[in-house]
C-alpha cells in the first residue's frame, strides 16, 4: 500500500471505526491529517500545528526534533515551546437524532462525532491549547473544564468513550435543545476563546443561531460542524416507508417519491439558512457528511485557530 493510500485510510471514518482504542484512533487520524498537510496546498498550516520549522545551518543540534526526523527523514527545529493559551471548547450534541445512520456501511452521526471530537482534542493538546468538553441533549449532561496538560486528554477521551449510541437513554428519545446549551457555556466562558459545535443541528434554527451569536457577542471564535448522514440530504428512499422520529418516537407512513421533491427543497432551504447566517456573523460553518474524511473538519479548526493568533 502506498503512502498516500495509507494517509487516506487514516482519515476514512469507516476504516478507523474498526480500531478499538479511542486514543489510537485520535492519534492515527491526526497523523494522517498532518501528513496530508505537508503535501497539500494547506502546507502552511503544518508549521502551525507541529510548531516546527526546517533546520537551517547554524541551528543548534540539540533543537532538532528527532521524532520528526525518524518519521520524515528530514530535519526540523522545534521553534515554539511556550503554551499558546488558546482556550477551546468542544460542544457535542448527544441527542437521539445523532444515533441515525442510513446504512451499515456508515457510522451513526454520534459515532462519527465521537471520533471527530477525539481527533480535535488530540490536535488541540498537541498544540498546547486548552480544551474542554460539553455534552448535551435537551440539557447539559457533562461539562469538563478546559485544560492544556497532556494528562487532560485522557479525561476528554474517557468521557467520549462512554458515549454509547446504542444506550437505552439514546434509544428512548432524548430531544435536542442546542440553544439552551450554547447560552449555558457562553455565560461561563470569561476569556476569549474558540468554540466548536458538533451537531446535526436538528433543532429550531432561530434558537441555535441566537446561541451562536451569543458567543460572537462575547468575542469568541465559533466553528459549526454540521454532521449529517448523506441520506438526510439526498433522500434516496424509493419504497413505501415508515419513518420514525428518533427524538419523539412519532411514526409516519409515507410514499417517498410523492414527497421527495418538497423534502429536498425544504432541506436545501434549511442548509442555506445556516450557511448564510453563519457567514453574516463570521461563524465558521462546515457541513460534514458521515462518509467524509476527517480532514475537512480539522482544517476548519486550524483556520479559526490562526485567526486567534
Amino acid at each position: 500500500m502506498g503512502h498516500r493510500e495509507d494517509q487516506r485510510r487514516l482519515l476514512d471514518p469507516y476504516f478507523v471505526s474498526k480500531l478499538r482504542r479511542l486514543d489510537l484512533i485520535a492519534r492515527l487520524v491526526v497523523e494522517g491529517f498532518i501528513t496530508g498537510l505537508h503535501k497539500s496546498p494547506y502546507h502552511g498550516f503544518s508549521v502551525e500545528f507541529a510548531e516546527h520549522r526546517p533546520y537551517m545551518p547554524g541551528d543548534p543540534i540539540r533543537s532538532v526534533d528527532w521524532r520528526i526526523f525518524a518519521k520524515t527523514d528530514r530535519y526540523f527545529i522545534k521553534e515554539f515551546e511556550e503554551e499558546t493559551n488558546l482556550r477551546s471548547y468542544l460542544l457535542f450534541d448527544i441527542s437521539s437524532s445523532m444515533a441515525y445512520r442510513s446504512s451499515d456501511k456508515l457510522l451513526t452521526k454520534l459515532e462519527y462525532g465521537v471520533y471527530l471530537a477525539a481527533a480535535l482534542a488530540y490536535l488541540m493538546i498537541q498544540q498546547q491549547d486548552a480544551v474542554g468538553l460539553l455534552t448535551f441533549d435537551e440539557q447539559v449532561r457533562r461539562m469538563i473544564p478546559a485544560r492544556s496538560v497532556g494528562a487532560h486528554l485522557r479525561v476528554i477521551l474517557g468521557e467520549l468513550s462512554r458515549i454509547d449510541p446504542t444506550a437505552s437513554e439514546v434509544a428512548a428519545g432524548r430531544r435536542t435543545r442546542i440553544g439552551k446549551s450554547l447560552h449555558y457555556l457562553a455565560d461561563r466562558m470569561s476569556r476569549r476563546g474558540l468554540v466548536i459545535l458538533l451537531s446535526d443541528l436538528m433543532d429550531d434554527p432561530e434558537s441555535v443561531l441566537t446561541g451562536l451569536k451569543h458567543f460572537r457577542h462575547r468575542q469568541h471564535e465559533v466553528v459549526v460542524l454540521n454532521i449529517l448522514d448523506p441520506a438526510e440530504i439526498q433522500f434516496p428512499f424509493r419504497e413505501e416507508t415508515v419513518f420514525i422520529d428518533m427524538e419523539t418516537r412519532e411514526q409516519i407512513s409515507t410514499i417517498p417519491w410523492e414527497l421527495a421533491r418538497e423534502y429536498r427543497e425544504r432541506v436545501e432551504s434549511w442548509r442555506q439558512a445556516y450557511r448564510r447566517t453563519c457567514a453574516e456573523h463570521s461563524i465558521g460553518y462546515a457541513e460534514i457528511h458521515t462518509d467524509t474524511p476527517y480532514d475537512v473538519a480539522l482544517l476548519r479548526y486550524l483556520e479559526k485557530r490562526r485567526r486567534l493568533h
